[in-house]
């Protein structure tokens, strides 16, 4: 009996990331907040509703944590078998938003389906379908992905989808190419083949698809001369970028915008940042920086002690989509790169956008709560 009492034995403990649940509902809940700050005077203005913008992004939020906690409890496991279907219907998606008379056009780009009273947006789905097809593929192939032949044809592979999106909607293009490159460069680590990859994909490809649009050489002329552009994009740079100067240290305080009152158009969209800037000042965007880098490495500890392989593809993947969109709207932003249509998570206006991304946070739980922590007790 003593000898049982004093014996000790180890014993695997389930893990759950809680850091990043109360990160992902935190993040919801500024949104939230910043989304009515931003869109309650045009809303006001232009549906005679102030709480229009709201009342969606809300509803989408909602479902989107519903589907988050629902993915959370399924083994991750079982999307290894749905990884082709979601890879075809995305395709398939995307290519009926390109038919004229099916895909709605806003702003001279073609990137919604209309599905009865909703707007859907299949580019979004297809950054999913990415994660989860090359995922599942990496692991069938683990040895063979470091052999450069068969990284061009992985690669090879994952272009069709690519190609469709970036036509019409070349940021998400980009995302989806990025969310591809670390996926394969976590399974194989191979620093000179992937430099090369990139350095071909960045320049053939960024000319080919910059030329398939002549608005698109426009919005390099403005990023270039914004004030010398007398266009809507250079407009919306320039009123941004005020923004983002007239918020100083710590901001006019929350609801105090100006530049909110019609000289940043659509300010609950892309250029929502520079309304945080604008009310809460640099700190306040500091502040949210680094919650956003705090989730990314929430992420990146998921990922670096999943069970298998393909938990640790998946969240790289998730990683790898946030933080790049991240990245390329605060850029926007701040002028740093061309203007183009690209959301910030969480915070932006963008039902589709929101209830697919929590989709994939819901997945990483799920990859977390595959995690063991080996402890030990005494009986």
């Amino acid at each position: 009996m003593g000898r049982r009492r004093n014996r000790t034995k180890q014993k695997k403990t389930k893990y759950c990331d809680y850091s990043l649940f109360f990160l992902i509902i935190f993040l919801l809940g500024f949104g939230l907040v910043m989304l009515y700050s931003a869109s309650a005077y045009s809303a006001n203005n232009t549906h005679n509703d102030p709480f229009r913008y709201l009342r969606r992004q809300g509803a989408a939020a909602a479902l989107g944590c519903a589907a988050m906690l629902v993915i959370s409890r399924i083994d991750y496991h079982i999307w290894i078998h749905f990884g082709n279907l979601a890879y075809m219907l995305s395709f398939g998606l995307s290519a009926l938003v390109l038919i004229p008379g099916i895909g709605s056009e806003a702003k001279g780009s073609s990137r919604w389906l209309q599905v009865g009273p909703v707007n859907f947006q299949p580019s979004e789905l297809a950054k999913l379908a990415m994660i989860l097809f090359l995922s599942g593929l990496v692991c069938r192939i683990p040895r063979q992905i470091g052999k450069f032949s068969n990284l061009i044809k992985v690669m090879m592979m994952i272009l069709p989808i690519f190609v469709i999106v970036a036509y019409e909607n070349l940021s998400t293009g980009i995302i989806i190419m990025g969310i591809a490159i670390v996926i394969t460069f976590v399974a194989s680590p191979k620093i000179a083949q992937f430099v090369a990859m990139v350095s071909v994909g960045l320049v053939g490809g960024g000319v080919t698809f910059i030329m398939a649009k002549g608005y698109r050489m426009k919005r390099i002329d403005a990023w270039l001369h914004p004030e010398e552009y007398p266009s809507e994009t250079a407009f919306q740079t320039i009123q941004g970028l005020y923004a983002i100067g007239s918020g100083g240290l710590f901001g006019k305080g929350l609801g105090q915008s100006m530049q909110k009152l019609g000289f940043v158009p659509e300010a609950q969209n892309d250029m929502i940042f520079s309304i945080i800037c604008e009310e809460l000042g640099l700190f306040g965007a500091i502040c949210l920086i680094l919650l956003f880098l705090l989730m990314i490495w929430r992420l990146m500890v998921i990922a670096n002690n999943a069970a298998d392989l393909y938990g640790a593809l998946i969240v790289s993947g998730i990683m790898a989509h946030v933080a790049i969109q991240v990245i390329l709207n605060i850029a926007v932003v701040t002028n740093t790169i061309p203007n183009t249509g690209i959301t910030l998570p969480f915070i932006s206006y963008g039902g589709t956008s929101t209830s697919f991304l929590l989709a994939e946070m819901g997945l990483a739980l799920s990859v977390s709560r595959g995690i063991r922590l080996e402890g030990s007790s005494h009986d």
